[in-house]
């Protein structure tokens, strides 16, 4: 009887243990916290560095909130990693959308007036979407085949994440007029 309260003790005594371990490791690990100040910032002294918007190096500035959220507390694992470049794709996805609802706004003034004068001309507004529904399966079939080269890895999601970040990156920024003729 003394040795069966004994164990039973141990055992309690053991689940107790286990479960403060669990307890502090959750307690502990803290999920990575995104801003986009970096990118926002490296953004302003692209734009005052090339006010044409001719340079290439405002593509330095993708990534850049997201490698310092990967950074922090939390940031290191494959979900950290994920909540980290999941940030910084928002952020390029509102621009984007942004950047390409300007861009229709623009096409549909340009073709109602080339309408107005009996224009014979390509639609602006048709090209755009055209390009931008194109754009989008391009991103897509090259994202995935950054993702078929981790084989199933837990690298694919944060690689196809990132993927999909710089891609929105660049269509944003070009379509905000960066690098235009």
């Amino acid at each position: 009887m003394i040795v069966l309260k004994i164990k039973k003790t141990i055992i309690q005594v053991c689940f107790a243990m286990i479960g403060l371990m669990f307890n502090q490791i959750a307690f502990t690990q803290s999920d990575p916290v995104f801003t986009s100040e970096a990118t926002n910032q490296c953004l302003v002294e692209a734009y005052q560095s090339s006010p044409s918007l001719s340079s290439h190096r405002v593509l330095d500035c993708v990534g850049l909130s997201s490698q310092t959220c990967i950074s922090s507390a939390g940031g290191d694992t494959t979900i950290g990693m994920m909540t980290c470049l999941e940030g910084e794709l928002k952020f390029w996805d509102q621009r984007l959308n942004q950047a390409y609802a300007k861009r229709m706004q623009n096409a549909n003034k340009e073709d109602k007036e080339m309408t107005s004068i009996r224009a014979n001309t390509v639609s602006v507004s048709d090209s755009l979407r055209r390009m931008q529904r194109a754009w989008v399966s391009f991103r897509d079939a090259a994202c995935l085949y950054e993702q078929a080269q981790w084989l199933g890895g837990t690298g694919g999601g944060p690689a196809t994440m990132a993927c999909q970040m710089h891609e929105n990156a660049r269509q944003a920024l070009k379509l905000e007029g960066w690098w235009s003729q």
